[in-house]
């Protein structure tokens, strides 16, 4: 295949660093050289890898368009009037290759040499700019439009139909009722009474519209419970709030915290076939309860509590870069505390984050049963000597005849 570009350059685009890969002739004909080296994506040490490349004579670029953060990389190179080619990451998957940083830069520089890569449209600064205002413009009405919505769901739910007299909810008329129903006034003729313009011809109407039902503060009435379930490590105000909105505060439909953990989607499912347990995930639960819980479980992992101490231990069993496993088994013992506050009325009375050593040390005969079997299945003798009196340290293993040393 004919070279398109002959001094070309592939880039392997993250969010902390890019690998870059430079293909130029080398000294044999036919020959390429390929240079490779890794810049971190602040905007100085971009402007760097855009001078080495000039310094190199690369004319052409390419890399994917992954999320925004080829955007910097991409004025990086622009400035150094470097040709880019962004290209669409699908289409670079549709192309066999091979699959590691240090790869993926020269594979791209590679594609891009033989001029196969598509390059997708990338409009001036001007138009970009310009894009961003309309695009952002457009989100703002629409989440105008959504709040709008709601606020009309809400007031037809209390029986308010400010909407079905005045031809705008949030007119200059409608945003005044509403406020002082915000502000606490319920009398209707009041209420009316702040029409605007034409609308006052609708008195009548708008006192009908404005007279309908209204209750306490939703809270009020779960403050007991609310202030009992904040006793708990790693769960605010927030979540307490979350936690009584979703269950009802009421834990005579759960007979039992297992019941409840379930429910809220934190128990591992059930597999089990001719006696024998196979995997099987968490159904699925409440999700707006499991994603509180969870949340609260990441709170904990830092406190001095026992919650924590079982965070960081199961964090430790499970290894690094499974910290969220342990989320899930702490979030499900916080369910299982919320439920004994709950249904016992009373504040929860934290056992220390030493609770497991204490546990462990409760357990001492167990444990050093269980690993002198251990030491005896590997072909060992061990002999237990109490601590103090001269001898090798309890619990020294000596081998069997004939085994190593």
């Amino acid at each position: 295949m004919d070279i398109v570009h002959p001094r070309v350059a592939g880039i392997d685009v993250h969010k902390k660093v890019v690998w870059v890969a430079v293909r130029l002739p080398g000294q044999a004909p036919g020959e390429r050289t390929v240079v490779i080296k890794r810049f971190q994506t602040f905007w100085r040490p971009l402007q760097k890898m855009a001078a080495w490349l000039t310094e190199l004579g690369v004319t052409d670029a390419a890399m994917e368009s992954t999320g925004v953060y080829w955007w910097p990389v991409y004025h990086a190179l622009a400035g150094a009037r470097i040709e880019v080619c962004v290209c669409n990451a699908a289409h670079m998957r549709n192309v066999p290759g091979r699959k590691t940083d240090l790869k993926d830069c020269q594979w791209i520089a590679e594609l891009h040499e033989y001029g196969l890569l598509r390059p997708s449209f990338i409009p001036a600064a001007e138009v970009a700019a310009l894009r961003a205002r309309t695009r952002y413009r457009k989100r703002l009405i629409e989440q105008r439009t959504a709040e709008s919505q709601r606020l009309s769901k809400v007031l037809e739910d209390a029986g308010i139909k400010i909407d079905s007299v005045a031809s705008r909810l949030l007119g200059k008329s409608g945003r005044e009722m509403i406020e002082a129903l915000i502000a606490g006034e319920r009398n209707p003729g009041r209420l009316a009474d702040l029409a605007r313009g034409v609308l006052r011809r609708k008195t009548d109407d708008l006192q009908m519209a404005c007279d309908g039902r209204f209750t306490a503060e939703a809270v009020a009435p779960f403050a007991a419970v609310i202030a009992r379930l904040v006793t708990i490590p790693g769960i605010g105000q927030r979540t307490a709030e979350v936690i009584v909105a979703e269950t009802g505060g009421d834990m005579t439909r759960f007979a039992t915290s297992a019941r409840l953990a379930a429910w809220a989607g934190l128990a591992p499912g059930d597999n089990e076939s001719a006696g024998k347990r196979k995997y099987a995930a968490a159904r699925p639960g409440n999700r707006y309860l499991r994603a509180a819980m969870t949340e609260s479980a990441w709170a904990t992992a830092r406190t001095r509590t026992r919650p924590g101490a079982r965070f960081r231990r199961l964090a430790r069993r499970f290894g690094k870069g499974h910290e969220k496993k342990a989320a899930i088994a702490v979030a499900h013992t916080l369910i299982c505390i919320a439920w004994a506050v709950m249904a016992r009325g009373q504040d929860y009375a934290d056992a220390g984050e030493d609770y497991y050593d204490q546990r462990d040390q409760r357990n001492r005969e167990h444990l050093i049963r269980h690993h002198q079997q251990a030491l005896a299945r590997l072909g060992c003798q061990v002999t237990l000597v109490p601590p103090g009196d001269g001898s090798p340290p309890p619990g020294t293993a000596s081998p069997h005849p004939g085994q190593p040393a």
